[in-house]
């Protein structure tokens, strides 16, 4: 829903990884938003994934197209 308002009002949209430790405070507070993929600690490869994954299956969804589960 959130990518698709994005979309609709023509926002650009970009995402940021943490690493090991996390973000540090000033990109926080910099942001307009802040999302969690999961409360357990993922490698940064597999939150990538995770992250690529989840932003597929937000515009299969908003283009009305199937998506796999």
């Amino acid at each position: 829903r959130l990518l698709g308002e994005y979309k609709d009002q023509g926002k650009r949209v970009s995402f940021v990884v943490g690493g090991a430790y996390g973000l540090d405070e000033e990109v926080l507070r910099a942001s307009d938003k802040v999302l969690s993929l999961s409360p357990m600690t993922l490698p940064h490869e597999m939150a990538l994934l995770v992250l690529t994954e989840q932003i597929y299956r937000a515009f299969a969804a908003s283009t009305g197209r199937a998506y796999a589960k």
